[in-house]
């Protein structure tokens, strides 16, 4: 912060109902504390709080809190003033180094927090001064990634379940690009949860379902297909057992579809406000990113331009950066594990299908490969160097450039190959 150093600190202890809140002076002296209920009175009773303290749009009190999330932390925001988020278990150490007893209250801790800023202000960034737009496509960004996540829990329990009774679906789709995750499988298993049912379908049913799942070729040589499958002789759960299991599966297969619908409505949501954003051009043109992936980018870097002072703090918030541990004589280079995890989660796709559409990505990760990496610590070496240039492109609104990303020449069979 510049200016004036900062003469009062305040501490938020964040509850679900209700908010503990601390004020101590540069020497530590606690200058006033109140509870204030989750509500527009309680931030209204808290603004009013900090203004008798000094509190000034030119000089505001920061603020440190143990979430980054929430309409309090919002509503903070809003008003210009720093806010730090403090991880829960930093807040468990510094209060440990007061009280003997070990006490622990949440007006305590509101003090703690307090107390945080007072002697260790540098060690804490702010929250990014990111724009509204960037939040709505953060909210997005990582509720679609969610469903996607639960997409994928959804159609894991289905195919565990099926496995218990029902082999000839999962025989009749066994070569499918999409598995039992394609929209023929969805369909068959809701007109046929059972393998009694399956053997009943007739083609002319079949090619009915093939037609409602969006199939517009081979659809008599499919329906013929499928129909022999189920035909086929399987062992059998007895009648009662495998009638529950199809009801158990319709309740899954409700819920995989719940999953699929979700995951499709956001990626369309996301995109379109991804699209509205003007980092969107430069982050798109980078190999390896689109609309989905660049959305997800951006979700979890913002777009302010002060949060990262360089490259280097953007790697290690990626964890595209190794961590060196030294101590005496030995000295281990290993991959960070505290890192912001979504980021990482899409900065493995981004480098992984950019070796399909960068010649100088390839090249570099051929080069890592034969330098003695593995895939995964190649593919983390790939990302380290996208992640400074994303950087620099951003910091300078300029757009990928493949010559300047990758100045060195390719090797002749990669040259010959990209030709």
């Amino acid at each position: 912060m510049t200016g004036l150093p900062t003469l009062v600190f305040c501490g938020v202890d964040w509850a679900e109902d209700h908010h503990d809140i601390a004020l101590v002076d540069a020497g530590g002296k606690q200058l006033a504390k109140q509870r204030i209920n989750d509500d527009a009175e309680g931030f209204a009773q808290l603004t009013a709080l900090l203004s008798e303290h000094g509190d000034r749009a030119d000089a505001p009190i920061p603020v440190a809190i143990e979430t980054s999330r929430g309409l309090l932390v919002s509503c903070l925001r809003a008003t210009g003033r720093p806010v730090c988020a403090i991880n829960p278990l930093a807040v468990a150490r510094y209060r440990d180094r007061h009280p003997v007893a070990r006490k622990k209250s949440d007006a305590v801790d509101a003090a703690a927090l307090a107390n945080i800023l007072r002697t260790d202000m540098s060690a804490h960034r702010p929250l990014p001064a990111d724009s509204e737009l960037v939040q709505a496509v953060a909210v997005l960004a990582r509720a679609q990634q969610d469903a996607v996540w639960d997409r994928g829990q959804a159609l894991n329990k289905l195919r565990s379940q099926l496995r218990e009774f029902y082999p000839a679906i999962r025989e009749a789709f066994a070569a499918h690009k999409h598995g039992l995750y394609a929209r023929e499988a969805r369909a068959i298993l809701a007109a046929a949860p059972t393998p009694t049912a399956a053997t009943e379908l007739t083609r002319r049913r079949l090619q009915s379902l093939l037609k409602q799942a969006g199939r517009v070729r081979g659809i008599q040589a499919e329906a013929d297909r499928l129909h022999a499958v189920f035909q086929q002789e399987y062992l059998h759960q007895p009648p009662l057992v495998e009638e529950a299991l199809g009801q158990q599966t319709s309740a899954l297969l409700r819920r995989l579809n719940t999953a699929c619908l979700n995951a499709d409505q956001l990626e369309e949501a996301t995109a379109q406000a991804f699209e509205k954003h003007p980092d969107a051009a430069i982050i798109r043109s980078f190999p390896g990113l689109g609309s989905l992936t660049g959305a997800r980018v951006l979700a979890e870097i913002g777009d302010d331009r002060a949060r990262f002072t360089s490259a280097s703090s953007l790697k290690a918030y990626a964890g595209s950066a190794p961590v060196t541990r030294a101590s005496g004589k030995s000295c281990k280079v290993m991959s960070r594990k505290v890192k912001n995890q979504r980021l990482a989660a899409v900065g493995y796709v981004w480098a992984f299908v950019s070796l399909t559409k960068s010649p100088g990505a390839r090249a570099h990760y051929d080069r890592r490969r034969s330098a003695g990496d593995r895939h995964v610590a190649a593919q983390r070496n790939l990302l380290n160097r996208f992640m400074g240039m994303l950087f620099h492109c951003l910091q300078h609104c300029q757009v990928y450039d493949e010559t300047q990303a990758f100045p060195n020449p390719l090797p002749e069979h990669l040259s010959t190959t990209a030709a």
